[in-house]
């Protein structure tokens, strides 16, 4: 199977000549000595590991079918360091060479370590920090599905909600839980915005949206989509300016860190009146986000690029 994909601005340097359809690619990994072949790597103390130790460790005494194995994952999950002894079959050590992960053979171990594919653990609703943006009522995090949820106790007002791996339960405290949600979020939305799918690195493409049917309940939302993939993302435009210099010097001049501030306390980041539509065609918006008597001003286009940024007096 061969494969080239191409960008809007030309032709992509990436050409695929042994793609693997995602449905093979299941096939692969649903056998269980494989699964354990891959155990075993990440187990490892030390990588590339050799045929004869891998076999040892995954217990199986048939070398013949263990190299069938571990041929059907080599070049989608493992790769094999030619070093003179490093070919199936081989006694060599790890000096020698061996088998090491590739990517996609990395993600597969660390999401059942993460229980995406084992575990569904439950969490009863605790409070968080801060206050709802519309009613000023106490607001908390709801687990359920694999999705954590920011949301008033009072009025049910959705101050977002997004995928979090049961592992990131693990070993937490509720604080912790949150804090670690709250950077995840952080990181999701920065990376989108920058045009980076969090899931697998492809191109995301970002579009402004007016619909009141939005995972924060604003009207003015945006929609980050990748064309490679197609994970979703929708997030409140002030989200986009959480890591950009000039927010982070504003708030910083005035005695806040946002590297302290859960999203969530920001009303900037999860409220509509901090947010104007100003321009559809081209699209423009512009962010305020208030602080200690003073007002700075955004102003971003459709692709949340920001173009201007002014510090105004309230007053």
């Amino acid at each position: 199977m061969s494969r080239s994909n191409a960008s809007s601005d030309g032709e992509s340097p990436l050409e695929c000549t042994d793609c693997l359809d995602p449905a093979d690619a299941f096939a692969l990994v649903s056998n269980e000595t494989r699964l354990s072949i891959l155990e075993a790597l990440w187990a490892a103390d030390d990588r590339p590991v050799s045929f004869s130790e891998l076999r040892r460790e995954v217990g199986m005494r048939d070398s013949a079918q263990f190299n069938y194995h571990l041929q059907q994952l080599t070049d989608h999950f493992v790769t094999q360091v030619e070093d003179g002894s490093a070919s199936g079959g081989s006694s060599g050590g790890r000096s020698g060479g061996g088998y090491d992960f590739k990517h996609a053979g990395e993600k597969v171990v660390r999401s059942v370590i993460a229980g995406s594919f084992n575990e569904h653990p439950t969490i009863e609703p605790f409070p968080v920090e801060g206050a709802c943006v519309a009613c000023d009522g106490p607001v908390e995090a709801r687990y359920r599905d694999e999705q954590l949820a920011i949301a008033c106790a009072d009025c049910g007002h959705g101050h977002g909600e997004y995928d979090f791996p049961p592992g990131g339960l693990n070993d937490r405290t509720r604080e912790e839980v949150a804090d670690a949600f709250d950077q995840r979020v952080k990181h999701l939305h920065c990376l989108a915005a920058d045009g980076v799918c969090p899931e697998c690195s492809g191109r995301v493409e970002s579009r402004v949206v007016e619909d009141d049917a939005c995972c924060l309940g604003a009207t003015v939302r945006v929609d980050h989509e990748c064309v490679q993939c197609g994970h979703t993302l929708c997030s409140a435009p002030g989200l986009r300016l959480l890591d950009h210099s000039r927010v982070v010097s504003f708030h910083r001049e005035r005695g806040v860190s946002l590297d302290e501030r859960p999203y969530w306390t920001l009303p900037w980041c999860v409220s509509d009146e901090y947010t104007t539509l100003v321009d559809r065609d081209p699209t423009r918006l512009r962010v305020r986000i208030p602080l200690e008597g003073d007002e700075l001003r955004a102003t971003l286009n459709g692709g949340l690029d920001v173009l201007e940024t002014t510090v105004q007096s309230v007053d």
